[in-house]
This record gives C-alpha cells, structure tokens and sequence, in this order.
C-alpha cells in the first residue's frame, strides 16, 4: 500500500492542475501529467492499494469546488484507492510518533509550519503507518520531513520516472547555435538524386 497526498490526488484526478516545482531546478515538474499517469498504471499492474487519507481528500473536495462529487464518487468506485480515516488506531499512532519526536514543550518538532497543516500532516503519516504503507508520494516538504522522521519512505513527483511516452524524439529544426536546419529536399541549389 502506498498513500497519496492532496498534490498527487489533484494531478491524478484534475489532469489540469499545476505541477509542483522541483526542488532541484525551482520551475515547475516538467510531464507531471505523464509521470503521475505512469505511476498509477504501474501501481494498479502491480495491485497496489492507494491509500486517500480523510485530510488529504477534503483538501482535494475544497479545492474541487463543484467537481467534488464526481471525484469522490471516481475513488469510491476504483479498486484501486482505498479512502483511510483518521480514526482510534492513527490517533494512538500519531500520539506515540509525538510524544517520540519532540518534548512536550516543542510539539511542532522543528517544523516551521502553521501549527493546523502540522496536524494535518502529522494525521496523513500516522494512517500511513497504521496501515504500513510503505511510501508516501507528496511534494510537502514538511509532510515529507515528519515522515522520515517516523520511517516512511516518501517520493517526489519530481523523483518519479518520465514515461517513454515523454522522451520521444523531436525533428531537429535549429542546429547548436539557434539557427534553423535547412531542409536539403526544399533547397533548390542542392542537388536531387
């Protein structure tokens, strides 16, 4: 089992959303569409469970506005996703992985965030672990930063592989320099064969 967070949910469900930037280059992650759409084909091949933690689907059903339904209605009906509360067992969890992280007068372990997205955070890694997934794929560098704390594996967009589909060849129609490639079948002083 795997968990996706709000980011990846958005980008597998709303094709159109905006990709996350990549940490090594400051834009944003080129074929996020592609990456995203390879990752699910191979996760499903492979029948692995996305887990959809409760806080990370009402992040994605308030964005979505009035498209919520139908995407709650998307993961409710795929094999695929698993929709995981917080409940009895992730409040357990996530009071141990605390009280294991920091000391009761640091709850916000170094993480310098708002201390509500801290909860939030703090409730997706503990379904992660309560259900022993066995990655977390986000872009949330604070979400990422409590995981590994706690021994999750999490992955970036940015870290995934761009699918063939993605790296098919481009005719070369400028040369090293910028300058246009002539074509040798349009050129009237070249001679035809």
């Amino acid at each position: 089992m795997v968990v996706f967070d709000a980011t990846m949910l958005s980008l597998m469900l709303r094709p159109n959303s905006r990709a996350p930037l990549d940490s090594a280059t400051g834009l944003p992650v080129e074929h996020a569409d592609l990456r995203i759409a390879d990752l699910v084909r191979r996760l499903q091949r492979s029948k692995t469970v996305i887990i959809v933690p409760t806080p990370a689907l009402s992040e994605i059903l308030i964005k979505s506005g009035a498209g919520g339904p139908g995407i709650l209605q998307t993961i409710q009906r795929s094999p695929a996703f698993r929709i995981e509360g917080f409940d009895i067992r992730a409040a357990v969890e996530l009071a141990q992985m605390t009280n294991e992280t920091a000391s009761g007068a640091d709850k916000r372990a170094a993480i310098a965030a708002p201390w509500a997205k801290i909860k939030f955070d703090r409730q997706i890694v503990a379904i992660a672990r309560v259900h022993r997934a066995t990655h977390i794929y986000t872009d949330d560098l604070q979400l990422i930063g409590f995981a590994s704390l706690n021994d999750i594996e999490c992955v970036k967009l940015a870290d995934l592989p761009l699918p063939a589909s993605a790296m098919q060849g481009e005719l070369p129609l400028f040369d090293g320099d910028g300058e246009p490639v002539e074509n040798p079948e349009n050129d009237p002083e070249t001679p035809q064969g």
